[in-house]
């Protein structure tokens, strides 16, 4: 009999139910070899609406339920940014694989800690950095690299949104880490780090509300001998969501919503125009969803397209744009 060619099932337990753990659970089936084994919520009814509305097969009234489910390989943790660290150490201390959601920690002393338990006890970790998986964003990657763009000069990039100050949202909770930088101004900056690195100088800003969160923020990385990179994050107007990247030999130019892995127009320094990627099916976590399955197939403990290092360093950036701008949050210290 031949042997088949199905890859090994890869199951999934869930973390929170909130729009991103629906998001993810909604693609999961666009990847074979992928599928829900749990989910996990602190109310039983919560659970079992989302499972009923997924088809997930087990859902659990506790996260502790879901981290010791023998059915589970890999916990999606899909909580709140302050309760990242502690659901993660929860799996890796059960010896589960864990995909932590953007941002990955609140602050680097604790996604030090994070990547250093799960190297200890030899199991994969990876912050959810999704838009880095998508194939346009990996056709952008490749362009500027290989300089069909010619050298860089500049990047700006917005990623904002209306939405109304509310207290009891948990984005403008100071005490579960809410605020722009760390939901979405992660975003900009990871790409500025998957594109270029570190960098070499930042001059940041923020603008807080009145629940203690920063409602707008903005920054200017610099690089010695390379580009500028301006982006834009805000919950206090929609500023277009747009993103260019400019170099000597033409521009890349995507008019919304460019983090979903959304088509970008190539503008070459003759005129000449052509698109650059397509629209994905779903919501476009399914590629993510796949490289983190096959990390798993083969044996691995890190990814090599979101690596730990560069998750701790992602939340140095943005533990020193803090100190900068004095937003801390409740048993945080930035200077760790």
């Amino acid at each position: 009999m031949p042997a088949s060619s199905s890859p090994r099932p890869i199951r999934w337990g869930m973390l929170g139910t909130g729009m991103i753990a629906r998001l993810v659970a909604a693609d999961i089936p666009l990847v074979p070899g992928a599928e829900i084994a749990a989910i996990g919520s602190r109310r039983q009814s919560t659970a079992d609406s989302f499972a009923a509305e997924f088809d997930v097969p087990v859902a659990h009234d506790s996260y502790e339920a879901v981290v010791h489910d023998d059915n589970v390989d890999l916990v999606f943790i899909a909580t709140p940014h302050s309760r990242h660290a502690a659901d993660a150490r929860l799996a890796i201390e059960a010896g589960k694989a864990v995909l932590c959601e953007k941002a990955f920690t609140v602050n680097a002393t604790e996604a030090r800690k994070m990547a250093a338990a799960a190297r200890k006890a030899g199991v994969f970790l990876m912050e959810a950095m999704w838009t880095r998986f998508h194939p346009t964003m990996s056709r952008i990657r490749r362009m500027v690299k290989d300089g069909d763009l010619g050298s860089i000069s500049s990047v700006v990039a917005d990623i904002s949104t209306l939405r109304p100050t509310d207290p009891n949202d948990r984005l403008f909770a100071r005490d579960l880490a809410g605020g722009t930088l760390l939901d979405l101004g992660v975003y900009p900056i990871a790409l500025a780090f998957d594109l270029f690195g570190p960098p070499d100088d930042v001059m940041s800003t923020a603008q807080m509300g009145p629940t203690e969160v920063d409602e707008q923020s903005a920054a200017i990385f610099s690089y010695d001998n390379g580009p500028q990179f301006i982006w834009h994050a805000s919950f206090r107007a929609d500023a277009g969501r747009g993103l260019t990247i400019a170099g000597a030999k033409g521009r890349l130019r995507n008019d919304r919503d460019w983090w979903k892995g959304r088509p970008f127009t190539w503008i070459q320094e003759n005129g000449e125009r052509s698109t650059v990627g397509t629209t994905p099916e779903g919501n476009g976590y399914q590629f993510e969803i796949a490289h983190v399955c096959n990390c798993l197939r083969d044996g691995r403990t890190e990814s090599p397209v979101m690596p730990l290092d560069e998750s701790i360093a992602i939340m140095e950036t943005m533990d020193a744009m803090r100190a900068a701008w004095g937003l801390t949050y409740p048993n945080d210290d930035v200077r760790g």
